[in-house]
């Protein structure tokens, strides 16, 4: 190589290391570099160990898993207690009544199939049991066998206990009527249940259908009752939610419908009870809900067996009334106090004149409008001396009309206490008693008020038909609109409707036949508002009770009639004439005197106090 090749290499050397030299990266482009480059490193550590990790899940996920077999539960099995009235199925899954049906009834808009009270889903039914060994168990979730019976109408489910020849028997006897006895019999639970246990808590709960078309009337009466032992009835709140603990002892509690029950009867007693009753939303299929917590004795030996009944029927008075035939008085149930009859006076009439009557014409074997129509003209003719009392006193303050009207020009409205008293002398001369009108409504009143209470309830009448109403234990709704309107509902009864017509009609006759202060306009507007009242009072009402008002009226303006054309208002005035003159001389009556004595006071003192007024001026 010549001399300008080794020049020409140098310096192209030569520019290579200064280039480098100039493009050496600094200290801190050297550290940044280095970081980046362990970050890079770091990642496919992870990359791979990731890689390792799926790979390792990848072999698990295909060799089987073997999990550990669940113990196989017991097949649930079923048992039936029948008779002529009830069918009741019987569940090894908690060894109680799964369900119970009416068979001689039926729920609304049903009439194939028999009423049921409760379903396996809408009843709970159990009691605690603590071990020997603590633990806590409810034999609602425990499996029972049953046990086979060669008696009739009687079931055994039998709960096996933890230890060898130990077990606990629900034994169920169905009788030939609503009831059925349950009795808890231990044997050998002694080595099973804890030593010290000598009372089981009970929870009962049951979510109540809804059975009739009235919603309404069947959440009025649908309610959570019970007997305290010694007889006397407590009530949960009919409308709102309710809640209550007892601390004395409790014979039976009731779950009640408008015309059904659930009766839990203890053969002792129930203690320390809490009760809760929750009303359902108007869109639910159930009425209300009710829930209880209570304790019955238990004797671990067996000795002593733990008994009780179940009451599932209807509230009929007589069939609830007949289990205390020929029972001692502190024996006695009450089970009829489920049967709402009112207040006391009005309980009463019902039990001594409207329910024999009403038993009495049922027995005939005649329609049940027929037997109706019989109570009312009877009722009637019971109570027609008073009522012609009282029309016989309108008739002679009517032909006083006249003389009334002189008295009432004679002293104006500013002179009201010398009006009254020279109305009240002319009702003493004439011989009139202005309140003789008023006695037959205090003996009419109890009477309507009785039958108030009785046909709405009364389970005869439920499915009875009569004209266009199909069940008269219900609203006949002629006419339905789909929505409520206030006061009224969402439909009209026709026999409601019925009953206010021929109300104004009777009005409007009575009104023509009274002597009446032209005065008192307003009264008379609101006499016509009455009836018209009543239509939105009676609307949902049972139609065997609009009927019963329609068939009262009826007669009640035949009375009249027959009252007006037999009573001659000239002829009376003539009398009361006599009378005046007869009475002239006599002194007054000690309760006419002390009646001017006070009208006279009154007038005293209302002539000083407008006198002290004039001196304030």
């Amino acid at each position: 190589m010549d001399k300008n090749t080794w020049i020409g290499f140098l310096l192209i050397a030569a520019i290579i290391v200064g280039f480098t030299m100039l493009n050496r990266p600094s200290k801190e482009q050297l550290a940044e570099r280095q970081r980046i480059h362990d970050s890079i490193s770091l990642a496919r550590m992870a990359q791979a160990e990731a890689q390792r990790l799926a790979d390792s899940i990848s072999a698990q996920m295909e060799t089987p898993i073997e999990m550990p077999k669940e113990e196989a539960k017991p097949e649930e099995q079923w048992v039936t207690l029948e008779n002529e009235h009830v069918r009741l199925t019987l569940s090894s899954y908690g060894g109680v009544i799964q369900r119970a049906e009416l068979k001689e009834y039926h729920a609304s808009g049903d009439s194939i199939n028999p009423l049921c009270l409760f379903r396996a889903d809408e009843s709970s039914f159990g009691f605690t049991l603590v071990t020997i060994n603590n633990r806590i168990l409810n034999t609602a979730n425990l499996y029972f066998t049953p046990v086979a019976c060669e008696q009739p109408n009687k079931a055994i489910m039998r709960l096996p206990g933890m230890a060898e020849d130990s077990w606990l028997d629900f034994v169920y006897e169905l009788s030939d009527d609503y009831m059925v006895h349950l009795a808890l019999e231990p044997h050998n639970m002694q080595q099973v249940l804890a030593q010290n246990v000598n009372a089981l808590e009970l929870y009962w709960t049951q979510s109540i259908p809804q059975q009739e078309q009235g919603r309404k009337f069947e959440e009025r009466y649908a309610q959570l009752q019970y007997m305290l032992v010694g007889g006397d009835m407590e009530k949960l709140s009919e409308s709102k939610e309710d809640s209550q603990k007892e601390s004395t002892r409790v014979k039976w509690i009731g779950y009640k419908d408008q015309f059904f029950s659930t009766v839990l009867i203890a053969d002792d007693a129930f203690s320390s009870s809490q009760f809760h009753s929750k009303p359902e939303n108007r869109y639910s299929r159930y009425i209300k809900s009710y829930a209880t917590t209570t304790s019955v004795p238990f004797d671990l030996t067996g000795k002593t067996p733990t008994g009780m009944r179940f009451y599932f029927g209807p509230n009929h008075y007589h069939t609830l009334k007949a289990y205390d035939e020929g029972a001692k008085k502190e024996d006695r149930l009450y089970l009829n106090k489920l049967v709402p009859l009112g207040w006391k006076i009005v309980s009463w009439i019902n039990t001594a004149l409207v329910i024999p009557m009403f038993d009495l014409f049922t027995s005939w074997g005649l329609h049940i409008g027929i037997v109706i129509l019989l109570m009312t003209i009877v009722i009637k003719i019971i109570i027609l001396p008073f009522v012609f009392v009282s029309y016989k006193s309108s008739a002679k303050m009517r032909a006083l009309r006249p003389q009334l009207d002189a008295i009432n020009e004679k002293y104006p409205a500013d002179k009201m206490q010398e009006r009254q008293q020279a109305t009240m002398q002319l009702y003493q001369q004439a011989g009139v008693n202005p309140m003789s009108g008023c006695l037959p409504m205090l003996f009419q009143f109890p009477v309507l008020m009785a039958m108030f209470w009785f046909l709405p309830t009364a389970i005869e009448l439920r499915g009875k038909s009569l004209f266009w109403a199909d069940d008269l234990s219900t609203y006949d709704a002629v006419f339905q609109w789909g929505f409520n309107i206030p006061l009224l509902g969402d439909h009209l009864s026709l026999f409601c409707l019925l009953m206010m017509i021929c109300n104004i009609a009777y009005t409007y006759i009575t009104m023509q036949s009274q002597a009446t202060d032209p005065n008192m306009k307003f009264m008379k507007y609101m006499t016509y508002a009455m009836p018209l009242m009543f239509l939105f009072i009676f609307n949902d009402y049972a139609a065997g009770l609009s009927y019963y008002y329609l068939v009262s009226l009826f007669i009640t303006i035949a009375q009249t009639m027959i009252f007006r054309w037999s009573l001659d208002d000239e002829k009376m005035l003539k009398e009361m004439e006599e009378n005046k003159k007869k009475k002239a001389g006599k002194p007054k009556s000690g309760f006419m005197e002390r009646l001017e004595k006070m009208q006279r006071e009154q007038q005293r003192l209302a002539r000083e106090q407008a006198k002290a007024a004039q001196k304030r001026r």
